[in-house]
């Protein structure tokens, strides 16, 4: 059987054999879609490149340093790209499941020790005291966004964060410009750094439009994890009188407010604006109808690949700290 071509490809596919080389040479100019079309193309072809069989003598294995990786489609569609880019590399994937929260007497586990891994990617992992210990490891690492805690300089490892100060100041003046002024703020903001790079970004907005901050509409403080809609409730029950408009850390919390004013629809006669971050699908009750800042996960699993394939290549180059900007979608929507 004679050896497949890139050409072979293109000719499946109906495309340019230029594009085909684009996608193995990391050329931009292609779409993530017919991208993946053509790695898949090729797997079932038997497509070998060049640059895969020189850069893959040796297997790799990345470990996947993750806590709670089922708790959102956010997170699971993230993880199921990162597999996927891997494979293409001939890179195994390794799950390593982290705790919510540290408790004493944790040890880390072997697997991260043993020298069996050559990298690490780091998701959804929250917890000061985890983080230390996994920042401590003699290993190639790739943060996906980490604690408020931890110095951006002080991680061994590249930072990806999602881009938040920008962003909500953006979303901010969006609400300001249909004339409410009266805004709240919802969001733990010493959970993560992105979370406080929005508020950040939130309260810039209202400072340069010359807009006092009513401390009684925000809650920053910390949330428990697994009590995020009761404690939101007390906040709410608690206040008088609402704000014209909600900014909400992420799509997450926004979908618990329309599930709250749902259920107390004699508190917004008037409605309420309200508005999130993520562009998630899984929120059925908010899918479509709020202002958000789109997360495409897909490439943003893709992005981690790439970087830690980058770090394992050249671990000695200074570390990196990259911002990934969200597209922001407007919407006027008024929740009842």
């Amino acid at each position: 059987m004679s050896k497949v071509t890139m050409q072979d490809i293109a000719d499946a596919l109906g495309i340019s054999r230029v594009t085909v080389w684009k996608v193995f040479n990391n050329h931009s100019g292609v779409s993530a879609t017919l991208r993946e079309n053509i790695l898949n193309k090729a797997k079932e072809l038997g497509y070998k490149s060049s640059l895969s069989t020189a850069s893959t003598e040796e297997e790799k294995t990345v470990s996947l340093i993750v806590s709670r990786p089922d708790s959102s489609t956010f997170w699971t569609n993230i993880i199921h790209r990162i597999a996927q880019e891997l494979s293409y590399h001939n890179i195994n994937l390794m799950y390593t499941y982290m705790p919510s929260t540290y408790t004493e007497g944790f040890t880390m586990p072997s697997i991260l020790t043993s020298g069996i891994i050559q990298g690490a990617i780091i998701l959804n992992v929250y917890d000061t005291k985890l983080i230390h210990l996994i920042n401590d490891l003699e290993l190639p690492k790739v943060f996906l966004d980490t604690v408020p805690q931890i110095g951006l300089r002080a991680l061994h490892g590249d930072l990806i964060l999602l881009e938040g100060h920008v962003s909500l100041y953006q979303i901010t003046q969006f609400v300001l410009a249909h004339g409410l002024t009266q805004l709240g703020f919802i969001g733990d903001i010493h959970y993560a750094r992105t979370n406080l790079d929005r508020y950040e970004g939130f309260c810039q907005c209202m400072k340069d439009h010359h807009l006092e901050i009513n401390d009684k509409f925000c809650l920053t403080h910390r949330i428990g994890i697994f009590s995020y809609y009761q404690e939101l409730c007390s906040f709410l029950d608690s206040l008088p009188i609402l704000p014209q408009a909600f900014i909400c850390v992420s799509d997450f919390i926004a979908h618990f407010l329309q599930r709250y004013f749902t259920e107390h629809s004699d508190r917004i006669p008037n409605g309420i604006l309200v508005t999130g971050y993520d562009g998630s699908k899984e929120y059925s009750n908010i899918n479509g109808m709020i202002t958000t800042a789109h997360v495409k996960t897909g490439l943003l699993g893709r992005r981690l690949s790439m970087q830690i394939m980058y770090r394992m290549q050249h671990t000695d180059a200074p570390y990196e700290l990259t911002y990934i900007n969200p597209e922001i979608i407007y919407r006027d929507s008024i929740l009842y």
